[in-house]
């Protein structure tokens, strides 16, 4: 994998792990923890592999194929429907991004997809000093590539962390 791919797909995995924060409290309310458990944990060997682990094609090929059933079972009358789906639409471009030779879709697009899920957050909230969710990613994604020149993958993964509690704060609101 070419650098440049890499730290795309780094990025586009720590953006997932990031917007995870809500979608496992929207997920649990929706009664899919368990759909959303198997895309997490394909996340998680994403960003291992990135470490320098192997991929776990068993492990992913899960996570790929629950990251659609999650997005149909999501119930319409529990709010956040657009934003998971966005979430779901990043980690289809994160998985796709792990595949050689691939050159369908690029690291923007999904890094795209989590800005765009954060712009459908359905409720108004301040998050620090941002009038809302979409302003908040756009620095969330502004930090995570500074954090990654300057500390590695190390840094960008507890960021991530970090960064995936005001999404969970901000979804419990939400779901109450």
């Amino acid at each position: 994998m070419e650098m440049f791919d890499e730290a795309g797909t780094a990025l586009c995995c720590a953006a997932a792990i990031r917007l995870g924060g809500a979608v496992r409290v929207l997920a649990g309310r929706a009664g899919l923890s368990d759909s959303y458990g198997l895309v997490s944990a394909g996340v998680d060997d994403i960003s291992a592999s990135l470490d320098g682990q192997g991929l776990d094609e068993c492990v992913l090929g899960k996570a790929f194929g629950e990251n659609w059933t999650l997005d149909a079972r999501y119930p319409a009358e529990v709010p956040g429907q657009v934003f998971l789906h966005r979430w779901t639409q990043l980690v289809f471009v994160t998985i796709v991004l792990t595949k050689p030779g691939q050159r369908q879709l690029v690291a923007a697009q999904g890094l795209d997809s989590a800005f765009q899920a954060a712009t459908a957050w359905p409720l108004a909230v301040r998050v620090n000093s941002f009038a809302c969710l979409a302003d908040y990613e756009l620095d969330c994604q502004q930090e995570a590539e500074g954090r990654l020149r300057k500390g590695g993958l190390p840094a960008l993964w507890e960021l991530a962390e970090e960064q995936s509690e005001w999404y969970r704060r901000a979804a419990e609101l939400l779901v109450g």
